[in-house]
């Protein structure tokens, strides 16, 4: 077989079943949904995520965050440094002085409370475009993803 005949047929294999190409558009379409309803807010959905993590993990670190979230350093300092100028978070300085923390601000917890109707929107949008059964099967992944990270 020539070789365009290999590479034409690997490139079919890839694209009808790669699960990575999948993951990636799925995320963007779903992000799109998600950044339409939090858009009035200022707020994207990649610092939604933060802001909720940051309050259910109570003053974590950036790097334990970003692992949390499997972010990469420079994304997380990105949103962070966006976030802190927004005045929705802020870092306080470590137990052993030298490293910090993030907190939410007051005005970053009143965002959250704020988010949960357009949150709610999204979820419910995402979930039409997903249809039942896939909404179920991402959350099942997600969670697996996250008992065993």
């Amino acid at each position: 077989m020539p070789p365009t005949d290999h590479a034409a047929r690997a490139a079919r294999t890839i694209a009808g079943e790669c699960l990575a190409v999948r993951a990636r558009v799925l995320g963007r379409a779903i992000t799109a949904v998600f950044d339409d309803e939090l858009r009035p807010l200022g707020l994207t959905t990649p610092q939604l995520n933060l802001l909720v993590a940051t309050e259910r993990m109570g003053r974590p670190a950036p790097g334990e965050l970003g692992a949390t979230l499997h972010l990469e350093k420079s994304t997380l300092s990105r949103n962070l440094r966006l976030m802190e100028e927004h005045g929705w978070l802020r870092r306080e300085a470590g137990e052993d002085g030298r490293s910090h923390a993030l907190a939410l601000t007051a005005a970053g917890r009143r965002l959250l409370v704020k988010a949960l109707p357009a949150w709610t929107r999204a979820q419910e949008r995402a979930a039409e475009l997903l249809g039942g059964a896939g909404a179920r099967a991402l959350a099942s992944a997600g969670d697996r993803l996250f008992a065993g990270g």
